[in-house]
């Protein structure tokens, strides 16, 4: 039978396992390198690319799919590249992500007026979006303020 901290010193083990990155992700971060501080995060099974904090990119099924809107969709069809699409229900659906074109992938220079594409296609959409409400928090009542109403006293009290 295990202690306790044989159990623990295992679980550690395995999330540090889970926390190393994809090869993959790591090389595609380095493609972006020379336009913006490019990050990724999980999420649907695969990753999403950040560029400054913009999302320009999807890695899914081990391929780099770049963000592209109707301004920037003819280069990527021109090249042959295929639009990201997944099976929801029983439709396909297609976002605005295209693959990367091949030769794109060889080197961060390749990749850079590629990867501009898609920064410029993620900051049109951004700029296309209303702006999100304010949120204003309600300050906290006073326990003078909950005093003042009728009643309020006695049930503070119990």
């Amino acid at each position: 039978m295990s202690t306790p901290l044989a159990i623990d010193r295992r679980i550690v083990q395995d999330a540090r396992m889970s926390m190393r990155p994809d090869p993959f992700v790591a090389y595609c971060l380095e493609l972006f390198e020379p336009v913006g501080r490019a990050r990724s995060r999980r999420m649907f099974g695969g990753h999403g690319i950040y560029i400054d904090d913009l999302f320009v990119a999807i890695i899914a099924f081990d391929r780099l799919y770049l963000k592209a809107d109707a301004q920037t969709r003819r280069q990527f069809e021109r090249v042959r590249c295929e639009p990201f699409v997944y099976e929801a229900k029983s439709r396909s659906v297609s976002l605005g992500y295209w693959s990367a074109p091949d030769e794109a992938m060889e080197s961060p220079a390749l990749m850079q007026p590629w990867a501009r594409l898609a920064l410029e296609a993620a900051l049109r959409a951004r700029a296309a979006k209303p702006p999100r409400p304010i949120r204003t928090r309600a300050p906290a009542k006073t326990d003078a303020a909950r005093r003042a109403k009728p009643g309020a006293g006695a049930k503070a009290r119990r």
